[in-house]
């Protein structure tokens, strides 16, 4: 019967000069993890990492006081599966949630989405499968993706960055093999419709360019950037108002006839079933963009994956915030539509494994066992650095 012998947890920084419409990264950071198992595969014990994505500060004091004390507290008999091989995800998400009343998800959600990750990794290994593959084999009848399409989030407001950096910018995304990438607006009508022309004449028409506002807009804010992007046909308008506020996001599909995204800012089944309920979002043209990281992790994506399913959805709608392996192994084994990339910030968390270019807008998966950490040289070296003190 496997055990989990040790958690080690850090605090990553990923601060930078860029921002959005409504937060800087000056002061972010990450929580990484490590979970130490007593199995042993070639030679080694078993290690399970995680980690937040961007937009999420650490959470290392719900982490050390809360939810890592339960995970070792717990019945070693009540973490593994049926046959007793290996842990259970579902068994070790009870544990840490135990004892937490429902409701006002906040930050806890990225705290236990960080560990949730750690486990399905150890799972993985433990199992000498890639995660996308042990994936597919439990939830798809072994149908996995070859490969993912992915776009390139960037275009962020940076001091000095004028219009000529903006295409450099983008231009190197398509260099990269990229075939659609994301910008931010949300500063000034005016100046943002001057980049979003700038950018068109890099990457060539507008089912090429996404937008992300952050959740910076009212209503009449939003509307009036709905009515300027409407003869773009973009690729998605994204967040334009406050996340929870479903409302808005169902009184601005009236106005705008073209793909909106949002959810990444949704941190649970519920959330993500009240959108769905209430926010007037399109199962034929929009996209949803929960990410588990911040969601409770994965235990509680496939939770929200059924409640879509109930409601009509197509995971293909669904391509997550983040930009991380973890995402891109769920998007391969469970079938989404895709995966966020980050091919110039939040190193070494954003990207992918070392070798395996994006082409066409896709990439392939690595064979690594778990999510492939270890096939990520600069993300390794952070994460197998807890374990190595």
């Amino acid at each position: 019967m496997p055990r989990i012998v040790a958690i080690h947890q850090g605090i990553a920084p990923i601060a930078s000069a860029i921002r959005n419409a409504y937060i800087d990264f000056s002061r972010m950071t990450a929580s990484i993890v490590a979970v130490v198992t007593d199995v042993i595969r070639e030679g080694r014990p078993v290690i399970g990492y995680g980690f937040n994505s961007n937009g999420r500060y650490a959470q290392s004091g719900l982490l050390r006081e809360r939810f890592i004390p339960r995970l070792l507290e717990a019945d070693p008999r009540s973490l593994v599966d049926a046959s007793g091989d290996n842990l259970d995800p579902h068994r070790c998400w009870a544990a840490l949630f135990a004892n937490e009343k429902p409701g006002g998800h906040g930050e806890r959600s990225v705290a236990i989405g960080v560990l949730d990750m750690a486990i399905w990794d150890a799972v993985a290994k433990i199992e000498r499968k890639p995660l996308w593959r042990l994936l597919a084999d439990r939830y798809r009848g072994g149908v996995a993706d070859e490969r993912v399409f992915v776009y390139a989030a960037g275009g962020y407001y940076y001091p000095g960055k004028d219009l000529e950096a903006l295409k450099a910018e983008m231009r190197g995304y398509l260099d990269l093999g990229y075939s659609v990438v994301k910008m931010k607006i949300g500063d000034d009508l005016d100046q943002d419709l001057r980049r979003i022309d700038a950018v068109l004449s890099v990457v060539g028409s507008g089912e090429r360019l996404a937008v992300d506002a952050n959740g910076r807009f009212d209503l009449p804010t939003a509307i009036a950037y709905a009515r300027a992007l409407a003869p773009y046909g973009l690729f998605w308008y994204e967040e334009a108002g406050d996340p929870l506020d479903y409302a808005l996001q169902a009184a601005l599909a009236e106005h705008y006839p073209h793909p909106m995204a949002t959810g990444e800012n949704l941190f649970s089944m519920q959330d993500a079933r009240n959108l769905i309920r209430y926010g007037g979002m399109r199962a034929d043209r929009d996209w949803l963009q929960f990410d588990c990281a911040l969601s409770y992790g994965l235990v509680e994506y496939l939770r929200t994956l059924d409640m879509l399913q109930t409601h009509g959805w197509s995971a293909r709608r669904c391509i997550p915030h983040g930009g991380h392996q973890m995402s891109l192994n769920i998007a391969a084994g469970l079938g989404l539509g895709g995966n966020e990339s980050y091919p110039g910030v939040f190193q070494p968390f954003g990207g992918f494994a070392d070798g395996l270019p994006v082409e066409d807008g896709h990439v392939r998966l690595p064979q690594a066992p778990g999510v492939g950490f270890e096939a990520k040289t600069a993300l390794y070296a952070v994460l197998s650095a807890l374990h190595a003190r």
